[in-house]
């Protein structure tokens, strides 16, 4: 007891000596923004007064490691002492968050030190971690975790420990983590690879997530490139769309093969619906005849373009002819049916209505559904942000999300005035969200108080402007 204490006077005689008094070693550690060394002799005075062992000390710890504010050599100390007194419970502290984890420079020594402490424990949080898209390195070499895992499993091994884990990984609560291994292959050129795993006939019949998307293969030939893919296959799946399911099968079979080999998700409520609804030979159509007919129908319209938000944005950039060489069956068909529900009077109606309910709420943007009723009428349905962050961003609810798995169409509205004409296209993060739902959308801007321009737009920056709408 004496020891500790001569221990506490004379490291805080030391404190002061450097012109530092250091009263509330606890309050020092949380605050963010101070100098490393600030950190570090916090860290030393808990060490003695306290000790390891203090829960509070220890969440303190815990908490440097993830929270922003903290430099990374006051990290390091953090994560040494707490490596040094449980190790168990770091590796479950970084297999939660270092997935999630959005300090770059942070990562990059985090991963470093999982190799060099060779903690193979963690190759599953480096898989989920690198799963996560980032623009700050050009090539997946370059990615911190897969240098860390050259390191633990050797280069050759790494690309068969990401396959292995996503087969081996059949527990409810790992389908996040496969999904995340799933695309990560997919970035890796193992496509064919995944393909061929879904033909083996060795998958259990109680791994859900394998057998869902072999059925969505051998009944739809979709192989999902994306987790919002996935999901969407697997709901489908359920019994509650056994019907559904069964429509598709019978809409695709007149469809040809040449054809059917570049369907996506996003073509099979809109195959669904001309079988249900379309003309006899309808789903057999060729497509530049469907373009055609489109290019027709928009010609004389008058264009708006989206000319801020990032990313190449000119007149050319949102034109049909500028992506009539990018656009399948899928997209034309998707392009006619637009047009078609915005001839209708009362869905213009209708999103005239819903733009100016939004142009009133200037804490979110508004979206929805299109779809097709069971008598083949087109309906709007409106689905209000849960979360709310400001009024040039729209947040898709789950509900949505559900809704659209057999509608036609997301959109959402650019209305935060009336004369509104320079936004009027998808921004940098709709088209983020179209990239990652790989669904048909479309956004509805003010240019006046009368006028609305729309645009389709779906992944692969693909953006073709349909013109204005009005109430006459």
């Amino acid at each position: 007891m004496k020891r500790t204490l001569l221990l506490i006077i004379l490291t805080l005689l030391l404190i002061r000596c450097g012109g530092i008094t250091m009263t509330n070693p606890h309050s020092v550690l949380n605050e963010t923004g101070r100098s490393s060394s600030v950190h570090i002799q916090a860290m030393e005075l808990l060490d003695l007064e306290v000790g390891i062992e203090n829960q509070s000390y220890k969440d303190k710890l815990q908490r440097m490691l993830w929270s922003p504010g903290y430099t990374n050599d006051a990290r390091m100390a953090a994560l040494h002492r707490l490596w040094e007194s449980d190790r168990e419970g770091t590796i479950r502290v970084i297999r939660q968050r270092l997935p999630r984890l959005e300090n770059w420079s942070w990562l990059t020594v985090l991963c470093a030190w999982i190799a060099d402490e060779n903690v193979i424990e963690l190759d599953e949080a480096l898989i989920s971690s690198w799963a996560v898209p980032t623009p700050m390195v050009k090539g997946e070499e370059e990615r911190p975790e897969y240098q860390a895992l050259v390191q633990l499993v050797g280069k050759d091994a790494v690309v068969d420990v990401i396959f292995t884990s996503l087969v081996e990984s059949n527990k409810t609560w790992k389908q996040g983590y496969r999904t995340r291994c799933w695309e990560l292959l997919h970035r890796l050129a193992e496509r064919n690879r995944l393909t061929e795993l879904l033909n083996n006939e060795m998958i259990s019949e109680d791994d859900s997530f394998l057998v869902d998307l072999r059925k969505a293969m051998n009944d739809f030939g979709i192989v999902p490139l994306r987790r919002e893919e996935i999901l969407w296959i697997r709901e489908l799946s359920k019994p509650k769309y056994q019907s559904f399911w069964k429509e598709a099968i019978d809409a695709l079979s007149e469809i040809n093969e040449q054809r059917r080999s570049r369907l996506e998700m996003r073509d099979i409520p809109i195959a669904v619906s001309l079988k249900r609804h379309g003309e006899p030979g309808a789903l057999s159509r060729p497509t530049e005849e469907i373009i055609s007919k489109v290019e027709s129908a928009i010609s004389e319209m008058h264009h708006y373009f989206e000319y801020e938000g990032g990313g190449s944005y000119d007149a050319g950039s949102e034109l049909l002819k500028t992506h009539k060489s990018k656009l399948t069956w899928g997209d034309a068909i998707a392009l006619e049916i637009a047009l078609k529900a915005l001839d209708v009077q009362e869905v213009r109606s209708h999103l005239f209505d819903f733009a100016r309910r939004d142009l009133l709420d200037t804490t979110t943007e508004y979206g929805g559904v299109i779809a097709l009723d069971n008598e083949g009428r087109f309906e709007i349905l409106e689905f209000e942000p849960r979360v709310r962050h400001h009024d040039r961003r729209f947040n898709a609810s789950q509900d949505m999300f559900d809704a659209a798995y057999t509608a036609l169409f997301h959109f959402h509205f650019h209305a935060q005035k009336y004369r509104n004409g320079d936004h009027a296209g998808p921004g940098m993060g709709d088209k983020n969200y179209a990239s990652n739902t790989r669904a048909n959308c479309l956004v509805f801007t003010f240019v006046n108080e009368n006028t609305i321009n729309v645009d389709y737009y779906r992944h692969t920056d693909v953006v073709v402007d349909l013109g204005t709408i009005t109430l006459d």
